[in-house]
């Protein structure tokens, strides 16, 4: 099987759309989609840029998080430092180092990709690439100045190990965070290690960018 286990790029006909809320970083758009039994049926989603996240490891194997209140599900979430792809064409890498720099204040020698995923395809076209980021130090200059939700974040440094029991246990629901411990915990244990992950300008059809 193997290789023959992947997803495939497809687009059924839209009869018509529209755009009937645009936010300021995000929209919901309305498709009239036509079905194979040929019938037309509607779908509403969220029209997103995309995102980035960023899984910086030190060499402690500890996990830098940030703790963040996020108000459409009412909840204080622990997640790894990320930002939306603001701009159309951005290169994610660029992206990623970018937030580490403002939410961290924290740079990376050494980056790979660790993980790809929509984050919820029934109902967004968000896409999300999460990377791993190693060899760390503070950043140069002045702390980057911060506000809305990010005013009172919370920072961590918290075992891998410890994040992965707490994924398994229920306790931490952020997506970006559960994909990227649990990758690469998978990736730590797999033939080959993190030396194996796709380089940081790998392909990433779902958002197409100039290297």
């Amino acid at each position: 099987m193997g290789n023959d286990i992947v997803d495939t790029p497809e687009s059924w006909e839209v009869i018509a759309s529209r755009t009937p809320f645009q936010g300021a970083k995000t929209a919901v758009r309305s498709d009239q989609v036509r079905m194979p039994d040929r019938a037309v049926v509607r779908r509403d989603y969220q029209a997103h840029p995309g995102s980035v996240c960023v899984l910086a490891l030190d060499e402690e194997q500890r996990v830098l998080v940030l703790k963040q209140f996020r108000h459409p599900v009412r909840h204080r979430l622990w997640e790894l430092p990320a930002g939306l792809l603001d701009v159309v064409g951005e290169n994610p890498l660029h992206a990623a180092q970018r937030e580490l720099y403002e939410e961290a204040h924290v740079k990376a020698e050494d980056w790979r990709v660790l993980v790809d995923f929509f984050s919820s395809p029934g109902g967004s076209d968000e896409a999300v690439r999460v990377f791993l980021a190693r060899s760390l130090s503070e950043a140069e200059g002045e702390r980057y100045e911060v506000s809305e939700e990010e005013a009172d974040m919370e920072i961590a440094r918290v075992p891998l190990a410890e994040l992965v029991a707490g994924v398994l246990a229920g306790r931490l629901g952020n997506p970006g965070l559960v994909s990227g411990v649990l990758a690469l915990s998978a990736a730590l244990g797999s033939e080959g290690g993190v030396d194996a992950l796709r380089p940081p300008q790998a392909p990433w059809p779902a958002r197409p960018y100039e290297a």
